[in-house]
């Protein structure tokens, strides 16, 4: 779907709780170009006080913290992820739908769609599985971007990539967070079998949601039908999209 920049972004404000973990609280605030450096900037501070944490520690415990992040660090995380389930969809917002899905639920039912998805030649169904839940996870600091705003694609790639990077610091670097960025590149290059394919699942669960609300909510949708018209790259792509489709005509 097409993104809009929310009105707030987020800023990580350290607590006062700790000197040696960094715990966070969020506050809102508008957004200016200001607000990104802000972010990266307490970003880096937690990345610096794990890492200077972890370096006191003991070899093993430093190699056991390596494969995963710490639990400060993963609180933090998912304490910014929240932000993915609070924020409305703004194609929806924007033409007056009743209690819109949040992205959190878009990239829910995506993770579904790749899970039930028919075996495909060649791809790997947990990688696509995870780059459902991921691909728009940068929009927990940059919010949903959408063509209205007049932000081009290089510029709302540039803010995406630069929340991505803050977010993998916030989590504190380390494999799992390595895992996270190289499936949100490739699935913005769109450069494997299993971008292709999760890109056609981002379409198809747009198009069944705004059947859905036009079934429940009387709205006519069609130019998220007319957007997406020919852009499939996948033959499941192409057969679930062709279904949705079809419903429609008949509930018409």
């Amino acid at each position: 779907m097409s993104r809009v920049l929310c009105k707030s972004t987020i800023a990580l404000i350290p607590s006062l709780a700790s000197s040696t973990s960094p715990h966070f609280r969020f506050k809102h605030f508008r957004t200016s170009s200001s607000s990104f450096p802000r972010v990266s900037r307490m970003a880096t501070e937690a990345s610096s006080s794990s890492s200077s944490s972890s370096s006191s520690s003991s070899s093993s415990s430093s190699s056991s913290s390596a494969a995963s992040p710490s639990p400060s660090s993963a609180i933090d995380f998912l304490s910014l992820c929240h932000r993915l389930k609070t924020t409305k969809r703004e194609g929806w917002v924007r033409r007056g739908v009743n209690a819109p899905e949040s992205i959190a639920d878009h990239m829910y039912r995506m993770g579904v769609m790749a899970l039930i998805a028919a075996d495909l030649p060649g791809v790997d169904r947990d990688k696509c599985v995870k780059m459902a839940i991921v691909h728009d996870i940068a929009e927990a600091i940059v919010g949903d971007i959408t063509p209205a705003d007049g932000i081009s694609k290089d510029e709302k790639s540039r803010r995406e990539r630069a929340a991505l990077e803050d977010m993998c610091k916030l989590l504190g670097g380390g494999p799992r967070a390595k895992e996270i960025s190289d499936l949100w590149m490739e699935y913005e290059e769109n450069s494997s079998l299993e971008a292709k394919v999760v890109k056609d699942f981002d379409k198809v669960e747009m198009i069944l949601q705004a059947l859905e609300y036009e079934n429940e909510q009387g709205k006519d949708l069609e130019e998220f039908f007319q957007s997406t018209a020919g852009k499939f790259q996948t033959d499941v792509g192409k057969a679930w999209a062709a279904e949705v489709a079809s419903r429609r005509k008949k509930s018409n």
